[in-house]
């Protein structure tokens, strides 16, 4: 694979970004602008009724944000001119049609003429998503994307982001394949994209007519769902999704070319533009807080299992390093898994030490003031342990408040109904997450790692482009970078 500077690719290119306010779109933005100042133009689609709505959350959703500190402070007050000058905001919506809901005709010719690049980052990440939403993003609004592409005259490659768990709770060695249309993970038959899309519309057009509130309505589609994914073997409502939409992109893709990015669990930034950076709540970060402010007792999983985290900035340089190679190469099967299992494993029971080691050093200041103390959390090696657990803990405790309740005339009903609510709270969570505490996959990353020899061979600039899960040392990057990066920028 031969390809040439990848600063120069970016010179004088236009370039989409889809999900503009999202993680990854930012840290991608953000870079492209940092070292490619000259790049012609990008334009950013973003939900918003109208231009207006759409600059206030480039400014308040994007450039406000802290990651683009360091653009600030090297561009300074000439920074609002490059602004206005490279980017283009576009209001609309991938899940619309395949004009992406672009309602302006001029601005859509325009876009069309002038695509170098599309990078698709538009998704919904919620587990247990509304079905009728997550077919609208994940796997129709790739389709729309797709051919929204298709129309533009001189586009070099399109970049689509996926993730790793399109695997579902496959074990063993994940290879970079593809998945056919209408493929599935347990071997059951009949999955059928429009079918899928039939069965939602059915759904709501009945709710409707039976009255159904908002709320009703909205749990049906959350259940809905996970009984769709299950049939055919994902665990949830996301990753089922987001494999569906890779089958659409793969099928309709023809003779353009196409990148497929699946990342692992993406964490914060490891060196850019500063390291640290993050936004959102990821599951390892909802963990490692709850248990730096001490309500995190137990933890139910496989405790020497491997639990794959990458960087934000390694997905970014690894996306804009693969957009480059596969420039104008529309016959390559372009799949690239980019994580950490393989090369450079991190364990659970690692995150507990590395937690540990933080929270004791610098503990977490409760409401009262005081330093909150931690210790070794249990370890519930099985489900069985854990519905033993909470049988034992808080299942013999309703019981009891059910039965005083009936014998003091209802004296403890919001004690009785708070405490079962937040038991079926945790169970939810707990079976929604349970393929991953248990996962016994690891992600191969042959291609991505191709992809890196390839940049080094040809001299890329890999001191700007790094993307080797081999280079971090993980004890460093979640005492020193990580853990304070997620509580400075997302728990203070």
């Amino acid at each position: 694979m031969e390809f040439g500077s990848v600063v120069q690719f970016l010179e004088d290119k236009t370039i989409l970004i889809t999900g503009a306010t999202g993680f990854l779109a930012k840290i991608l933005l953000e870079k492209i602008l940092r070292v490619q100042p000259n790049v012609k133009k990008i334009y950013l689609l973003l939900r918003a009724a109208d231009a207006k709505s759409a600059s206030q959350r480039l400014q308040n959703e994007i450039l406000g944000k802290d990651l683009f500190t360091i653009l600030k402070e090297k561009w300074g007050a000439d920074l609002n001119s490059l602004i206005s000058k490279k980017i283009v905001l576009v209001p609309g919506d991938i899940s619309y049609d395949d004009d992406l809901g672009v309602k302006d005709s001029n601005l859509r010719e325009e876009i069309w003429s002038q695509l170098d690049v599309v990078v698709n980052l538009a998704a919904t990440t919620n587990f247990d998503e509304r079905y009728d939403v997550a077919l609208g993003i994940n796997t129709m609004g790739a389709k729309h994307v797709l051919c929204f592409a298709k129309k533009c005259v001189k586009l070099k490659v399109l970049v689509h982001v996926s993730t790793a768990y399109v695997s579902g709770e496959r074990a063993g060695l994940i290879l970079e394949t593809s998945y056919g249309r209408g493929d599935t993970l347990n071997g059951v038959s009949g999955l059928d994209i429009d079918e899928e899309k039939k069965l939602v519309d059915q759904k709501l057009n009945e709710l409707q007519a039976e009255g159904a509130t908002t709320e009703e309505i909205k749990g049906a589609m959350k259940e809905m769902g996970i009984e769709r994914a299950k049939v055919y073997g994902w665990p949830n409502t996301y990753v089922f999704t987001k494999a569906m939409g890779e089958m659409l992109v793969g099928d309709l893709k023809e003779n353009l070319s196409v990148v497929i990015i699946r990342p692992t669990i993406v964490t914060s930034t490891l060196k850019e533009p500063f390291p640290g950076w993050v936004e959102g709540i990821r599951t390892i970060d909802s963990l490692a807080v709850g248990y730096g402010k001490g309500r995190l007792t137990c933890f139910l999983g496989d405790i020497t299992g491997i639990v794959d985290v990458i960087p934000a900035d390694m997905v970014v340089n690894a996306m804009i390093v693969a957009m480059a190679a596969h420039a104008n190469r529309p016959f390559d099967d372009a799949i690239y898994q980019v994580g950490s299992s393989v090369r450079n494993p991190v364990r659970y029971t690692n995150l507990q030490d590395f937690g540990f080691h933080y929270f004791t050093k610098k503990p977490w200041i409760g409401k009262d003031g005081k330093p909150v103390k931690v210790g070794r959390v249990k370890v519930l090696s099985s489900m069985a342990n854990f519905h033993g657990y909470m049988a034992i803990r808080y299942l013999l405790l309703l019981k009891g408040l059910e039965l005083a309740n009936i014998a003091f005339c209802r004296y403890f009903e919001k004690m009785y109904t708070d405490l079962n609510r937040k038991i079926k709270f945790v169970m939810k969570l707990v079976e929604l997450y349970r393929p991953y505490l248990f996962f016994r996959g690891v992600f191969d990353d042959m291609n991505t790692e191709k992809l890196r020899i390839a940049a080094v061979e040809n001299n890329i600039e890999t001191d700007m482009f790094y993307f080797d899960p081999k280079a971090i040392d993980w004890e460093d990057y979640f005492t020193n970078i990580h853990i304070p990066g997620v509580v400075k920028y997302v728990f203070r």
